[in-house]
């Protein structure tokens, strides 16, 4: 027996949009005491390898413009989580590092992002796993 929302067109996008949303409620409870919005989360994510990044490579990698990123950035800068500076060799290119503060931070917030995946994605095929990717892939590169 399928729902009717499994039926209906478009229902990939509303299940995604649905499990986005629980997601990030439970993100949200469990990284509560850091004080971070979803987007904040999202680009501490992303920096919690280590690596700096410009605003336009943290932007196409959080999925947002560069210019949506700038009060994110104001906020995370202004808790002394990441610094922004220049390339040497170009001076026009904001680059974006994690602080020590922020490293603690991103760390938190990677390896709670872990443990929701590990225990949301338990019991699922490898399989599976890669018939999901290939489908957010597809959704990311659609035609606008």
């Amino acid at each position: 027996m399928t729902s009717s929302l499994e039926q209906s067109p478009g229902s990939a996008i509303l299940a995604l949009q649905r499990a986005t949303h629980v997601t990030l409620q439970v993100l949200a409870a469990e990284l509560a005491g850091l004080d971070l919005t979803p987007s904040e989360t999202n680009a501490l994510a992303i920096l919690a390898d280590g690596r700096s990044r410009t605003v336009s490579e943290l932007g196409t990698a959080a999925g947002t413009r560069p210019t949506t990123l700038t009060s994110v950035l104001d906020r995370l800068e202004r808790r002394g989580h990441i610094t922004r500076g220049t390339r040497p060799a170009d001076r026009r290119v904001v680059v974006v590092e994690l602080t020590p503060s922020g490293r603690a931070v991103a760390e938190t917030v990677r390896q709670t992002l872990g443990a929701l995946e590990a225990r949301a994605l338990e019991g699922l095929s490898a399989e599976s796993l890669a018939g999901f990717h290939h489908v957010l892939r597809a959704l990311t590169e659609a035609p606008s």
